[in-house]
C-alpha cells in the first residue's frame, strides 16, 4: 500500500517540475507559441510519452488552420539547456504519430521509439514536427501528381485538384519558418529531417527531390511511386543532390486500394527507386532499403520499421 500511496503523490511534484521548466522558458525568444496545448505522460486520456504541444497553425497558402504537434527532447525547456539546439524531423499525418485518441487506425508510437532511442544513446536529442493531415483534402494537398489508380477519390485523380506542390512550398515558407522562430531547432540540411508514409511519403520525396540541400534525412514508407505516370522516378532520375540519408520501405502484403495483386508492382517500383538511387552514388551508409515480409499498409508496419529506421538515419 505504501508503494502504491508513493506513486500516487509522486506523479504530481514530476508534473509541477515539468511545468515550471515550461514557465520558466516563456521569457526566452523560442518560447511556446500563443493557444498552444501541452500534453505529457501524465495526462491519462492519452498515450503520449513526453511532452508533447499542440500548436494551432494558419496556413494563407491553403487558407486553413490545422495542428503541428511538436515533441520536444526531455529538459528542452529546462534553463540549463536554453541555448541549446537540436535536430527537427518533419513528418506528415501528425494526428498518427504519438497519441491514440487522434490516431485514426493506430499510431506510430514516434514519441515512445524517440525516447527509448535517446535514452540508449542510440540517436541524439531531437524534436519531431507532426503536421496534421488536412482530412478529407489529405490526398489532394500530399498529391504533387495525379493518382489515377485511387478511384475512391476523385480529386487524387485528378491533376487540377492535386495541390502538392503548393504543399511543398506550405512545408518550405510557412511550416519551417514558424518552427524555426519558436523553437530552438539546429539549422541546415545535416540537422533537418522529413519523412511520410503512403501519400506522405510521396509529399516528402518530392519535396526533397525538387528542393535539394534543405533535407539530409529522409523517411519514405510505403510510397506510391505510380503517381503522375511514374513521375517521382522520373524525378530521382534527374536529382543532381540527394540527402545526405534516406531510409525507404515497403511490406510484401501492402494491397494498395485494397487489391492484394497491387502489392508486387508497389515492391517493384520501390526497388526501381533503390536502382535509381544507387546508380546515383548512395550507397549502404547512405540509402536503407527495407522490404519486410508480410509488411502492410498501415501504423502497425511504419511503427514496427520506426527504431529501423530512426537510428540508420541519426544514429552516429
Amino acid at each position: 500500500m505504501s508503494r502504491v500511496l508513493a506513486f500516487v503523490l509522486i506523479l504530481p511534484v514530476a508534473a509541477l517540475t515539468l511545468q515550471a521548466q515550461h514557465q520558466a522558458a516563456g521569457t526566452s525568444r523560442n518560447s511556446t507559441p500563443p493557444g498552444a496545448t501541452v500534453i505529457t505522460s501524465f495526462d491519462s486520456d492519452h498515450t503520449v510519452t513526453g511532452w508533447l504541444e499542440i500548436v494551432p497553425f494558419s496556413s494563407k497558402i491553403f487558407g486553413n488552420t490545422r495542428m503541428l504537434r511538436i515533441l520536444l527532447p526531455a529538459n528542452y525547456h529546462s534553463p540549463h539547456n536554453a541555448s541549446r539546439t537540436y535536430p527537427v524531423l518533419y513528418m506528415q499525418d501528425g494526428q498518427n504519430l504519438f497519441d491514440e485518441a487522434t490516431a485514426l487506425h493506430g499510431e506510430w508510437q514516434m514519441d515512445d521509439t524517440v525516447e527509448h532511442l535517446v535514452g540508449k544513446f542510440k540517436i541524439p536529442p531531437m524534436l519531431v514536427v507532426g503536421i496534421d493531415n488536412a482530412g478529407e483534402q489529405r490526398a489532394a494537398e500530399y498529391l504533387p501528381y495525379p493518382d489515377p489508380r485511387n478511384t475512391s477519390d476523385k480529386a487524387a485523380a485528378n491533376e487540377k485538384s492535386v495541390h502538392g506542390k503548393e504543399y511543398a512550398r506550405f512545408l518550405l515558407t510557412e511550416v519551417m519558418p514558424f518552427v524555426e522562430k519558436h523553437y530552438r531547432v539546429a539549422r541546415g540540411a545535416a540537422n533537418t529531417g522529413l519523412g511520410g508514409s503512403s501519400y506522405g511519403a510521396d509529399i516528402a520525396l518530392y519535396a526533397v527531390l525538387q528542393h535539394p540541400g534543405i533535407f539530409g534525412h529522409v523517411l519514405v514508407e510505403s510510397p506510391p511511386l505510380w503517381i503522375g505516370d511514374d513521375q517521382l522516378l522520373k524525378d530521382a532520375e534527374h536529382a543532381k543532390l540527394l540527402p545526405q540519408k534516406m531510409y525507404l520501405a515497403i511490406g510484401t502484403k501492402e494491397a494498395p486500394y485494397g487489391d492484394p495483386q497491387q502489392s508486387e508492382p508497389a515492391m517493384k517500383q520501390v526497388k526501381e527507386l533503390e536502382s535509381i538511387l544507387r546508380k546515383k552514388g548512395m550507397g549502404p551508409n547512405r540509402l536503407k532499403v527495407v522490404i519486410e515480409e508480410g509488411g502492410e499498409h498501415n501504423e502497425a508496419a511504419w511503427a514496427r520499421r520506426l527504431p529501423n529506421s530512426l537510428q540508420f538515419l541519426y544514429g552516429k
